[in-house]
């Protein structure tokens, strides 16, 4: 069954890449054309790239030239910068023109396109100036627009990674912001919704990332894509938990003499992957916001650290208490050196963890790749390994 153009924008926008180029391709190229342009201009270039070459070009072909042209510029770009949402620059001016041919131009243009700014620029293209429309419209109709416009106007540059661009513009709130080259030629325009628009796709897929969740799968993907983008990384959990399966099975015989230690396993487990995972959180949100400014890494690793080694203090404690019960009720002579065990375990544990949830994305990041790819798997790992080994390692040395 077709498709409205309307439920196809939903459908599209509600999808991946991969699958929202599968329904393109089924509809007419006018249709696909409509849709592309009403996506967020980044959003748009990933679906064609995902596109078969008959049906891109079919749908291109109902897209204004201009547009396509300002797409092709994008993509010279970084991805994921600026400079891949720029649309096409509209109402642009000369300082000298007057404000009542202005007026009649924008009233022109305003049939084809959406304007909420005028942009001023040389015969070089070089951006001198925004005209706010309150202003032009309160101007004298032989005014200049030299005269009207504001000076040296707050500008993006099409490199500025995602991040960065959303920090200098928090506390702005513009509806549009001007994209210049380094020279100061205008490039382009970025709606302030199509801006935070992108940043929210990016953090939405930052949870699935840390266990291997693919950017582009959505509740919409079918069940086999969604299977081949999960399961890979499974197959990689699957093999640490191997290596921790191995740390267990290296003390087997400490477990054949002190069965009671098994019970606490998961506890030790549990709880130094929490702490490596609030470090996780931490770590990763101060690398989202710009919290975390370059030279800080050594306090952020040291700051997780100590809280491990508080935490565990702690925590150990109440895993302790519940050690020294438990061997006591099961009569074992040396309860009081479980008890310690116990402690001292877990507070090495989460020290461990909490360094490891700060390190891992450091380290990352430092390697070019996400921070946020597949953490928590890397995470668990560690926690696991650590916290076992300590474990059975110490209880073989004090107590069997």
């Amino acid at each position: 069954m077709k498709l409205s153009t309307e439920s196809l924008l939903d459908a599209v926008s509600q999808s991946g890449a991969h699958d929202a180029a599968d329904l393109l391709e089924q509809a007419s190229g006018e249709d696909a054309a409509r849709v592309l342009q009403q996506l967020n201009p980044m959003v748009a270039q990933h679906v064609l790239d995902e596109m078969q070459d008959e049906q891109r070009t079919a749908a291109l072909t109902f897209v204004p030239l201009q547009k396509t042209q300002q797409w092709a510029s994008n993509r010279e770009h970084p991805e994921d910068s600026v400079g891949w949402l720029m649309d096409a620059p509209v109402a642009i001016f000369r300082p000298e023109a007057t404000a009542r041919d202005t007026i009649e131009e924008i009233r022109s243009l305003a049939k084809k396109a959406f304007i909420t700014y005028g942009y001023i620029t040389d015969a070089a293209g070089r951006l001198l100036g925004l005209l706010v429309m309150r202003d032009l419209m309160l101007a004298a109709p032989d005014a200049k627009l030299a005269d009207v416009m504001l000076k040296d106007p707050f500008t993006l540059d099409p490199d500025m990674e995602l991040t960065e661009a959303m920090k200098v513009v928090v506390n702005k709130h513009y509806p549009v912001y001007p994209v210049c080259s380094k020279d100061g030629v205008l490039l382009g325009l970025v709606r302030g919704q199509t801006l935070f628009e992108a940043r929210a796709i990016e953090i939405s897929a930052q949870v699935g990332s840390m266990v291997g969740v693919e950017k582009e799968e959505r509740l919409s993907t079918p069940l086999l894509r969604s299977l081949r983008f999960r399961h890979p990384w499974l197959q990689i959990n699957l093999l640490t938990c191997f290596v921790a399966a191995a740390v267990v099975g290296f003390f087997q015989g400490t477990l054949d003499r002190l069965v009671l230690l098994a019970v606490f396993l998961p506890v030790l487990a549990g709880q130094s992957g929490n702490t490596g995972c609030q470090a996780l959180a931490v770590a990763l949100r101060g690398m989202t916001l710009g919290d975390l400014k370059a030279g800080e890494e050594r306090k952020l690793v040291i700051k997780e650290g100590l809280l491990g080694l508080f935490n565990g203090m702690l925590v150990g404690i109440s895993a302790a208490a519940g050690m020294w019960v438990y061997a006591s009720m099961s009569h074992h002579a040396n309860a009081f050196m479980l008890a310690w065990v116990v402690w001292i375990a877990m507070t090495f544990s989460c020290v461990v963890s909490g360094l490891s949830g700060a390190l891992i994305p450091l380290t990352l990041r430092k390697l070019g790749a996400d921070p946020a790819t597949a953490s928590s798997i890397f995470l668990t790992t560690a926690t696991d390994v650590i916290s076992m080994g300590t474990f059975l390692g110490l209880a073989t040395l004090l107590v069997s």
